[in-house]
């Protein structure tokens, strides 16, 4: 084998490794992320639910063909409704008109949460991914 052979065979493997290596600290990254939206979900945080759905479409949008439009709609939607910063287990106790409103924060934090699983999805960095390259690991 040729110096030049080796050298370009040694680069190769390099830059897979590097592309497998940064596959994994995304995929962990927005796994962690995806926790901490449940957890904001329980407690009833919905500010950090929001901002951690915002930390997840930083990672996801940044990829080519991303309906930008899409999601930018159901975030002016969403800040329409007005604060988020109210801490709530449940619609109990809110002050008078705010369980509409919570309502409807509820449903469009959903809506963002599951347009952005599915591009995670679509984008092979969730769930429903198989390679077209490989076969079943069985």
């Amino acid at each position: 084998m040729s110096w030049n052979h080796y050298q370009k065979n040694q680069e190769e493997e390099a830059e897979l490794v590097s592309k497998i290596n940064s596959a994994g600290l995304i995929n962990s990254t927005l796994e962690n992320l995806w926790k901490d939206c449940y957890n904001a979900i329980s407690s009833g945080d919905f500010l950090k639910w929001n901002r951690k759905l915002d930390s997840i479409w930083l990672i996801l949008g940044g990829e080519p063909n991303v309906p930008e439009e899409e999601f930018n709609r159901i975030d002016l939607q969403l800040h329409k409704l007005g604060n988020l910063n109210m801490k709530t287990s449940g619609f109990e106790g809110l002050p008078s008109g705010w369980q509409d409103v919570r309502s409807k924060q509820y449903i469009k934090l959903r809506e963002k949460s599951l347009f952005l699983r599915k591009l995670q999805n679509k984008q092979g960095k969730g769930t429903a991914y198989q390679s077209e390259d490989e076969d079943d690991w069985d």
